[in-house]
């Protein structure tokens, strides 16, 4: 189980490629044979923050979609935390905590797929299927916060789902699965807190002056994700016509 918990991941052009001997022994057989081929880069300090919770999901038989679920009462609460922001500024506090945690689960719920031989085709969908519906809340309740125009928030919305879909098409078309781009969920989430923590102190001790060339500041900071999200788009395919003309050219 320490091997498991403990698993050593190599890093190559945005992707992960796990080696082969990381799940030898999964607690249920019936998984045995499916192996995750690519998994999203993670911080070794963050992932470290999960091995005490995996020991205690696997010990407690806690299922990975339960944990995928969670993320996404996680995304709800920081959605409401922004939605309700503009009444009650001092939300923005706790709105970015809750999108860690989001992260948090999103990480853990892998962990604990591959530490107890849960890793399944069925349990790749639910870990992305409500991590885009994680994106939406978050972004929407951005977009009604009173805080910045609606359609920034929805387009940011929109170029976040865009930009996960784009990663799964390699994996779709039988290579690599994309994390690559400056505009990851991770930094997606890093964008926003930074964002509204900067807009916190401007309602507490900016006079409440939020804007800054016509646009407040979490205008911009919407700006800033889809900017973001377009470079990480153009990478992304670029990564993965290469990886299929390389391909092609082997076969």
């Amino acid at each position: 189980m320490s091997a498991i918990l403990h698993e050593r991941v190599t890093a190559n052009n945005g992707r992960i490629t796990i080696p082969s001997g990381l799940n030898e022994k999964p607690a249920h057989p019936a998984a045995a044979e499916y192996r995750p081929t690519s998994r999203r880069p993670i911080g070794g300090l963050f992932r470290q923050t999960a091995h005490g919770a995996v020991r205690v999901c696997v010990r407690c038989n806690i299922h990975p979609d339960a944990i995928s679920y969670l993320s996404m009462v996680a995304a709800a609460a920081a959605a409401v935390c922004f939605w309700q922001a503009g009444a009650h500024a001092w939300l923005l506090i706790l709105g970015p905590l809750f999108c860690y945690a989001r992260l948090w689960c999103n990480m853990l719920d892998g962990m604990v797929a591959l530490a107890s031989g849960k890793a399944s085709w069925r349990g790749e969908i639910l870990n992305d299927f409500p991590d885009r519906i994680s994106d939406v809340l978050i972004f929407a309740g951005v977009a009604h916060s009173g805080l910045n125009a609606i359609e920034s928030g929805y387009w940011a919305a929109i170029f976040a789902v865009l930009t996960a879909y784009i990663g799964m098409f390699g994996q779709a078309v039988g290579v690599q699965r994309e994390f690559s781009g400056v505009m990851s969920k991770p930094w997606r989430m890093v964008t926003l807190h930074i964002g509204a923590w900067i807009t916190l102190g401007l309602i507490w001790w900016g006079q409440g002056n939020l804007r800054y060339g016509g646009l407040t500041v979490l205008d911009w900071t919407c700006l800033v994700v889809i900017i973001g999200c377009v470079q990480t788009i153009a990478v992304r395919l670029k990564r993965i016509m290469r990886s299929l003309a390389e391909k092609k050219s082997k076969g």
